[in-house]
């Protein structure tokens, strides 16, 4: 739609396309400046009524770009490219590392904007902000009206109508093939008969069995073509089903409880507490989500839990001799081929690849250097490497960045199947509403 690729078809609009995110070449500068390079000529107080509406303090105006947070540089981006006249905006993934207050203010903001297309693998932002879908299916695309959840729901309805009228049609192929060949059997074996001599005594009515015989020829060529039809009407059908493999994880089970044990605790950095006080426990198959607002300290907790150093008041106990599986947010030092990477992290190759295979990679991806592959797919590595592996704990962190919404539910189903003791940090509300057990909010 930007016209940056070749396709085939027409691509017709009347109005000028935009893509956020938006890509700011210098960033060492105030953002007020940005706002007014990307839409120019724009009045002040209509950069001030877009700051209201995402509830914003004028003053991150008058503060460098580069200093501001994700989020914040998130919300100045959007402004400005909804400030510009005659545009329609194309949105791409806006909610990862968003914090889930950040994305509530960002659903908040998009719901009172028309005319735009976001692309996101978030099911709760996708069911507050759009009114239609555009579904790239297998074998088509369709748009339909609604949101994610309601696409969803008509596209279950579809696949199991699909399903049970593909498994009636089987057993009618079934049924006419048995019987097209009994009545051509029958045919031929009346034939036969007719050329045949018998003693004296014995006669037969050749025209009657030639009648029978034809009769039951042209019942078979009945049925072949019944049969064909079938298979036809068979062959359009579970095109557009997506069939999402059962992924397998064997946590390692533990008698020792708590696990964790965490109380009256705060991260300290710097001398400064991130966070007020925490307390709560982490049982075997419990399944503890963290959240709270970016930068708070939600990884540090994890990264404690590995045995990283990180300052801390208040009690941490951890049960000893506990094997425990991690998975990074960052993935930045991916690198080499899957084969050096099993081997590099003690996982056994066929079964880490086998768990890619299910999450949709091809031969083609087995053969690409880690460092070359898209965000989604190096997610789908770590998570692949952790649940190839067998752990007490399983620690991740923010661990469905970029990974598409058949795969989250393909992890979900896994989770709730295998039931591993889990602590994680995410955003994806649908996710922890389905897969956690407890949640921990930090507050400042």
């Amino acid at each position: 739609m930007q016209g940056k690729y070749e396709y085939k078809g027409t691509i017709s609009k009347n109005v000028d396309v935009d893509y956020f995110p938006f890509e700011v070449t210098n960033k060492n500068r105030m953002s007020i400046k940005i706002v007014k390079e990307i839409a120019p000529n724009i009045e002040d107080w209509k950069i001030i009524k877009e700051l209201n509406l995402l509830d914003i303090n004028t003053e991150i105006l008058y503060r460098n770009f580069n200093l501001l947070s994700g989020g914040e540089q998130i919300k100045i981006l959007l402004i400005s490219l909804f400030l510009k006249d005659n545009n329609f905006l194309l949105i791409d993934e806006p909610t990862n590392h968003l914090d889930i207050e950040t994305r509530n203010t960002l659903v908040s903001y998009l719901k009172k904007k028309n005319g735009f297309i976001v692309v996101s693998h978030d099911r709760f932002f996708l069911d507050k902000v759009v009114n239609h879908i555009i579904a790239i299916n297998n074998t088509n695309i369709e748009i339909k009206q609604g949101n994610f959840s309601s696409w969803k729901e008509n596209k279950d309805k579809q696949d199991n109508f699909e399903k049970i009228t593909n498994k009636k049609l089987q057993k009618d192929i079934n049924r006419l093939e048995v019987a097209s060949k009994n009545s051509a059997k029958w045919s031929n074996e009346a034939e036969k008969r007719k050329s045949k001599k018998y003693n004296s005594e014995t006669t037969i009515d050749k025209g009657y069995v030639g009648h029978k015989a034809t009769k039951m020829m042209k019942s078979s060529k009945v049925m072949e073509q019944r049969t064909q039809k079938a298979i036809d009407k068979k062959a359009n059908l579970l095109k557009n089903i997506d069939r999402n493999k059962d992924l397998k994880i064997i946590p390692l089970k533990n008698n020792k409880n708590p696990l964790v044990l965490i109380n009256k605790f705060q991260i300290k950095c710097n001398e400064q507490l991130l966070f007020k006080p925490i307390s709560f426990e982490v049982n075997n198959e419990d399944r503890v989500a963290i959240i709270g607002k970016n930068g708070i300290g939600k990884s540090s907790i994890l990264k404690l839990i590995i045995e990283k150093e990180i300052q801390y008041n208040g009690e941490f106990k951890i049960a000893n001799d506990l094997k425990i599986s991690y998975v990074s947010q960052n993935t930045e030092n991916l690198k080499g081929n899957l084969k050096t990477f099993a081997e590099d992290n003690k996982i056994d190759e066929s079964i880490f690849k086998a768990m890619l295979t299910k999450m949709g990679f091809s031969k083609l991806d087995f053969d690409t250097y880690i460092q070359d592959m898209s965000e989604g797919q190096k997610k789908k590595v770590l998570i692949a490497k952790s649940i190839s592996e067998q752990a007490n704990i399983y620690i991740w962190d923010e661990p469905l960045n970029y990974i598409d919404i058949l795969t989250r539910i393909q992890i979900e189903d896994t989770i709730l199947n295998y039931k591993p003791t889990l602590i994680f940090v995410e955003h994806d509300e649908t996710f922890i509403e389905k897969v956690a057990t407890k949640i921990i909010n930090l507050e400042r």
